[in-house]
C-alpha cells in the first residue's frame, strides 16, 4: 500500500485555531490521530471528531509514524517538541512542522531532529482557520524532497496547493514574507479607515468600499468584515503572533544587510496593540488603534 492510500498513526501537537482544523481533517481522512495541547480543554472538539487525547506530548508521538506540529512560536516548539516529545519519536518518523518560526530556528530544528533519527518536513501553512478545517490551505514546504513526498498524502489532506521552496529554512522565509505583506496590508487599511473617519465619513461605508474595490483582496475583505462588526474574538490570526512574525522578518532583513521600513512601521502599530492588551485578539483589531498616538515615555 502506498503512502498516499495507507492510514497512518499520527501524533498531533498543538490545537490552536489552525491546528484543530488540520487535526480534524486528518481524523476524517481515516487516520488514527493522537492529539496533545498544553491547554487540554482545547482538544475537546477534535476528540469529539474521533481523535484520542494524550496526556503528554511524548504520549501523543509514541508509536506514530508521522507527527504534525502546529505551535505558536519557537519557545512552544522547544517546550512541547524538543523537551517533551522528541525522545519518544520512532526511528525515521516524519515530523511535519507547520509552526511559523525563523529560518535559523527551522534549520537548527532540522539538524536536531536528524540527530535523533527523525525527518523534519517544513510545512508552513497559509490561510485561515476555516480553510484549515476545509482542507483549503496553501502549504509551503522545504527540506529533503523525498521526505516532503513521503508526507504528501497528509499535506494534501489539509492543503489544496503545495509549493516546495528548497532546503530547511526556505519555507519559513517565504511564510515570513507573506505574513509581512498581511501585516503591512491590514495596518494600512486600518489607517485608511481612520483617515476617512476623521474626515467625517461613515465607518461601515468606508470598510464596505475598501473590501469591494479594486484595492481590496481576500485578506482585506476577510478583515473588513471583522472590523465592521468589531468581532475580534476568536482570533483567526492573533495580533501578538503577527508582532512575532514581523519581528522575525525585520531581523532576517537586518542579518542580510537590508531594511524593511514598511514592515517596521507595521510592527510599531502591531506592538502598540499588543501593549494595550489586544495581543490575543484578531489582527483586525488594528482598526481600534490606528490614529492613536503612542503612549508618552516617562522621563
Amino acid at each position: 500500500m502506498s503512502d498516499r492510500t495507507r492510514k497512518r498513526v499520527i501524533g498531533f501537537l498543538g490545537l490552536g485555531a489552525m491546528g484543530a482544523g488540520m487535526a480534524t481533517r486528518l481524523v476524517e481522512a481515516g487516520h488514527s490521530v493522537n492529539v496533545y495541547n498544553r491547554t487540554a480543554a482545547k482538544a475537546a472538539p477534535v476528540v469529539a471528531a474521533g481523535a484520542r487525547q494524550a496526556r503528554t506530548a511524548a504520549d501523543a508521538v509514541d508509536g506514530a509514524d508521522a507527527v504534525v506540529v502546529s505551535l505558536a512560536d519557537e519557545p512552544a516548539v522547544e517546550q512541547v517538541l524538543f523537551a517533551d516529545a522528541a525522545h519518544r519519536l520512532a526511528p525515521g518518523a516524519l515530523v511535519i512542522d507547520t509552526s511559523t518560526v525563523s529560518p535559523d530556528f527551522a534549520r537548527d530544528a532540522a539538524r536536531r531532529l536528524a540527530d535523533l533519527g527523525a525527518r523534519r518536513v517544513e510545512a508552513c501553512v497559509f490561510g485561515n482557520p476555516l480553510q484549515a478545517r476545509s482542507g483549503d490551505l496553501r502549504v509551503l514546504t522545504a527540506g529533503d524532497p523525498a521526505d516532503v513526498d513521503a508526507a504528501r498524502d497528509l499535506l494534501e489532506t489539509v492543503g489544496r496547493e503545495l509549493r516546495h521552496f528548497g532546503p530547511p529554512g526556505a519555507a519559513a522565509t517565504m511564510k515570513l514574507a507573506l505574513n509581512m505583506l498581511i501585516g503591512a496590508e491590514i495596518a494600512a487599511m486600518a489607517e485608511a479607515v481612520q483617515l476617512a473617519r476623521s474626515a467625517g465619513l461613515d465607518r461601515e461605508a468606508v470598510l464596505d468600499c475598501v473590501a469591494s474595490s479594486g484595492v481590496g483582496s481576500a485578506v482585506m475583505s476577510f478583515r473588513a468584515a471583522l472590523m465592521r462588526e468589531r468581532r475580534y474574538e476568536p482570533a483567526a490570526f492573533r495580533t501578538r503572533l503577527m508582532a512575532k512574525d514581523l519581528r522575525h522578518a525585520v531581523e532576517l532583513a537586518e542579518a542580510a544587510g537590508t531594511s524593511l521600513p514598511l514592515a517596521e512601521c507595521a510592527l510599531d502599530l502591531v506592538r502598540r496593540a499588543v501593549d494595550r492588551g489586544d495581543g490575543d485578539r484578531d489582527l483586525a483589531v488594528l482598526a481600534e488603534h490606528a490614529g492613536r498616538r503612542p503612549a508618552a515615555t516617562a522621563m
